[in-house]
């Protein structure tokens, strides 16, 4: 019988190794999944590469995790912001590698892991800094840049409902990387707020299939005093 749902955070991570490329989902702070997030820190595996749209947000999440010196580069598009002081001290006191991606190259670099292409010609970039070293081509008299595949050994991702077998459902915009995070990784991690059984999620419905999934963990969703949510900790 399939069941790939895990009693805990940190079974479901129990097996990332030193040196993984990990994908970790989220934009901005929606859809982060914060308590794989924190897991990863628990487990202690270190010189990891992470891969996400933006490096940290205060010190919590993302941030935090960098701030244990558990990641050796980043990958993402947007490493700067506001409150990215964490990223910022480590990066120029080069103490982390930074390697940035436009936006829509970085989501089309894992859907290129997920559907077995070897690269891509990509006009994005042609003639910047984002180009310097790599591969260009005219073609039809329009300037390409090559770029390459991101694969994951391991995605973490926030979904909102899932079954044993792995299907999963989002929340409007915390769907975010999640999907092409999933399908471009060997081994996936998703929390959840809802398991529900086999047959219940809609087939039209369900945005990652199961045969993406390797565990699903169930979080809590804590009611705050203003009366929305907050994940549980």
């Amino acid at each position: 019988m399939i069941n790939k749902i895990a009693d805990s955070v940190a079974q479901a991570l129990s097996g990332i190794q030193d040196g993984s490329t990990v994908l970790i989902g989220g934009f901005g702070t929606s859809g982060i999944p914060g308590e794989l997030i924190d897991g990863l820190i628990a487990q202690g595996a270190r010189e990891l590469t992470v891969v996400n749209n933006n490096a940290g947000n205060g010190d919590t999440g993302l941030a935090a995790l960098l701030k244990t010196g558990q990641v050796r580069k980043i990958i993402c598009s947007f490493p700067r912001q506001v409150d990215s002081w964490v990223f910022d001290e480590l990066y120029r006191s080069g103490k982390i590698e930074l390697e940035l991606v436009a936006q829509g190259n970085l989501a089309e670099r894992m859907r290129a892991a997920a559907a077995g292409i070897g690269a891509f010609f990509c006009p994005t970039a042609y003639g910047t800094e984002l180009a310097k070293g790599k591969e260009t081509r005219e073609i039809n008299g329009k300037h390409y840049v090559l770029e390459h595949p991101i694969h994951g050994d391991v995605a973490l991702i926030k979904a909102e409902k899932g079954d044993r077998w792995g299907n999963l459902t989002y929340r409007m915009s915390a769907r975010n990387f999640g999907p092409v995070m999933a399908s471009a990784a060997r081994f996936t991690v998703a929390t959840v707020h809802e398991i529900v059984e086999l047959g219940q999620l809609d087939p039209e419905s369900v945005v990652t299939p199961g045969i993406y999934v390797s565990q699903v963990v169930k979080i809590e969703r804590v009611a705050t005093q203003a009366g929305g949510f907050k994940k549980a900790a």
